[in-house]
């Protein structure tokens, strides 16, 4: 039996590096969740679900206007309604549509209007739905199947 110390154990290298003077440390820390990050800016527009109570009412309680839809995009959730009395375009969130078919391009649509605020100076459509499926196209519903008019 040899009555010999163990060898020494292998130097642990250092957590911090010496670079140009100063002490380079790893961030470890959880970094704070921020709407800014990744380009992701909470919308200002009023969807239903962030629409209040009494802007609710005050646009059920409207009149009800007739219109065609001028484009609507499903992925980007938003379009837009030409009235049919004339003037500006009216918005359209994808959480006001009623019904099973997503709107297209030439669609027919009643609705009622709601404005925008925090300015109130733009309006929007809520309680949209088609009337008249444009002929010649394809209507797609919420669940994913296409439909021929």
């Amino acid at each position: 039996m040899s009555s010999e110390p163990p060898p020494p154990a292998p130097a642990q290298p250092p957590t911090h590096q010496p670079l140009g003077g100063l002490l380079e440390t790893p961030r470890d820390r959880e970094r704070s969740p921020s709407p800014l990050r990744d380009n992701v800016v909470p919308s200002p527009l009023p969807t239903r679900r962030t629409r209040t109570f009494s802007a609710t009412v005050r646009a059920s309680q409207g009149p009800v206007y007739k219109g065609v839809c001028k484009c609507f995009c499903r992925s980007k959730g938003h379009g837009f309604i030409t009235p049919a009395d004339g003037g500006p375009d009216i918005f359209l969130h994808i959480s006001d549509v009623e019904g099973e078919y997503v709107p297209v391009e030439g669609d027919e649509v009643t609705y009622k209007m709601c404005s925008i605020p925090p300015k109130n100076e733009k309006l929007q459509a809520v309680e949209v739905v088609i009337t008249h499926l444009a002929p010649g196209t394809k209507h797609e519903t919420w669940s994913g199947h296409v439909v021929s008019s």
